[in-house]
């Protein structure tokens, strides 16, 4: 069975709109969690109050990353992102290494 795909999106809204940001991606975890093939996904602040967001997700593949991002909610938060964000979305594709992990979620 292949890995499956690991991301961390960095999203950093103009402060202004870091409440918009934040309370748009509440509101689709439900559903995207719902979503064949997505295994985690969840959503993280700054704990020092930087103003940044970050998105820890994990899909069994391309193919479910790809239906998430045509879902109408996702891309109504996308395009909201056009105007409240300060930079564009960072995504880093994480490969794990070492052992398996003791622990899950």
């Amino acid at each position: 069975m292949p890995e499956p795909l690991t991301l961390l999106a960095r999203i950093t809204p103009k402060p202004e709109h870091l409440s918009a940001a934040r309370q748009a991606v509440l509101g689709i975890l439900s559903a995207t969690r719902a979503e064949p093939g997505c295994r985690v996904f969840t959503l993280h602040d700054d704990e020092n109050g930087g103003g940044r967001l970050y998105l820890y997700e994990v899909w069994d593949d391309e193919t479910a990353l790809a239906a998430h991002h045509a879902q109408p909610y996702t891309r109504a938060v996308f395009d909201s992102y056009r105007e409240w964000l300060s930079e564009p979305v960072d995504i880093t594709r994480l490969r794990r290494i070492g052992e398996e992990a003791a622990c899950s979620f």
